[in-house]
């Protein structure tokens, strides 16, 4: 193992940028730049010949889309994962990724280090951390942005002054991350919550008042949890998002704008863009609740927040994920069938679904003569689930409580708590 060199995450933007000169110049590094390919459209091949005239000895690209489609999306869609019930964790599904590529190059190289170009007030930085020390707890990291605390503004002034080009500018001062799942941006204006993102903070969307198509269906077939086919041609879960990302974005759908809970204690503004995230999560929801039975779709649900949270607090790499991806794998078995999705100007719901395993009995939901539901059993029913109320209300009355307890409560101003 060589001490003197740097694996850095690189992905062609201001900080990696202005890392791999920073680490070389006052570390003494040799970097080797490693740029991830997760579907964020970016020019590899100019992203990697960059590196290496900013400075880097080496520069690799690895094409991760499908395993990232495959291994880690798949998983997240399964889970229904919506960070703070809003973000379907676009950035945060990706870092462990990166860093266990991280880890494969260091050691294919002999590095002792690798690093990346995360601030100390980020998500990022715990994300690639915890996963590389879960996969090579002997590895040097090193965090040059947040070990030196560059702003943006001092990070675009050593980019300036080194010559080193990147595309951000003081004019448009977004820091934009991107990927098969989504796309994320913040800073700049945005970082003034009253301020209404301009239009140049979006580019996988249009403008949901200019659209004025007329709405539009498309089925999504699953097969145990993960999409197989789109309008019945068959496709990898990389296709069906592309696909969904160009009709939903189309229409103006899959905008998010919140204020975020991060993992270092700060509330951020974030504004995403997610259309074929959000389509296939509507999707994959709507057809659970046709399947899953009443105890297992309801116990799920309350795991699925337990697992968007993990997933954006940096633990992919642990026991529990492990643990709640074998649970939810079993409860997708018979998550199969089709989902009828429609497009509208900044909207998208499911308007049909279908499924082989279907729990649906239309006998037993219907109004009709024809009509098997077993009445007579309701009396009973009602009146033994109902028991324990009865019972309290009984004793309290002979205990000297109050002959009609919901008048006493009214009449008295007091809550029924006390």
């Amino acid at each position: 193992m060589t001490a003197d060199v740097c694996v850095l995450a690189y992905s062609g933007g201001l900080d990696t940028s202005v890392a791999i000169r920073w680490l070389h110049e006052t570390k003494g590094y040799d970097i080797i730049a490693l740029a991830v390919d997760v579907g964020q459209g970016d020019d590899l091949e100019a992203v990697r010949s960059k590196a290496l005239r900013i400075g880097a000895v080496d520069s690799v690209v690895v094409d991760a889309r499908d395993e990232f489609a495959e291994r880690y999306i798949a998983r997240v869609l399964k889970a229904n994962a919506l960070y703070e019930g809003k973000y379907p964790v676009v950035s945060s599904l990706s870092r462990p990724l990166i860093a266990s590529h991280l880890v494969r190059v260091a050691r294919a190289f002999g590095a002792g280090a690798v690093g990346h170009g995360c601030t100390g007030k980020g998500n990022d930085q715990v994300r690639v951390e915890v996963s590389v020390r879960a996969l090579a707890p002997d590895l040097t990291i090193e965090a040059p942005i947040r070990e030196h605390a560059m702003s943006r503004t001092e990070s675009q002034a050593y980019a300036e002054a080194h010559g080193i080009p990147v595309p951000t500018t003081t004019l448009s001062p977004y820091s934009v991350d991107q990927n098969l799942w989504g796309r994320a941006c913040e800073c700049g204006v945005l970082e003034d919550p009253w301020q209404t993102p301009p239009k140049d903070a979006y580019a996988y969307t249009r403008d949901p008042g200019s659209v004025l198509d007329p709405p539009r269906d498309v089925v999504v077939t699953f097969t145990e949890g993960v999409p197989s086919a789109i309008d019945g041609r068959p496709v990898t879960v990389a296709e069906a998002i592309v696909a969904l990302n160009e009709v939903g974005g189309g229409f103006g759908f899959g905008r998010i704008d919140m204020i975020e809970n991060r993992l270092v204690g700060i509330k951020s503004r974030e504004v995403y863009e997610a259309p074929g995230a959000l389509a296939l999560i509507t999707a994959h929801r709507d057809l659970e609740d046709l399947v899953l039975d009443r105890h297992t779709h309801h116990y799920k649900a309350r795991l699925e927040a337990e697992y968007a949270t993990l997933v954006y607090n940096g633990l992919w790499f642990t026991p529990l994920r492990r643990a709640l991806d074998a649970f939810i794998d079993e409860t997708q078995r018979q998550v199969c069938g089709d989902v009828r999705l429609t497009f509208g100007p900044g909207s998208c719901h499911a308007s049909g679904r279908r499924s082989a395993f279907s729990l649906y009995d239309e006998s037993l939901a219907t109004y009709t003569g024809y009509d098997t539901f077993r009445h007579d059993a309701a009396e009973g029913f009602v009146k033994i689930w109902g028991m324990p109320a009865e019972v309290w209300a009984q004793k309290s009355r002979a205990a000297g409580g109050a002959a009609d307890p919901v008048l006493a409560v009214e009449g008295s101003g007091a809550t029924w708590d006390e």
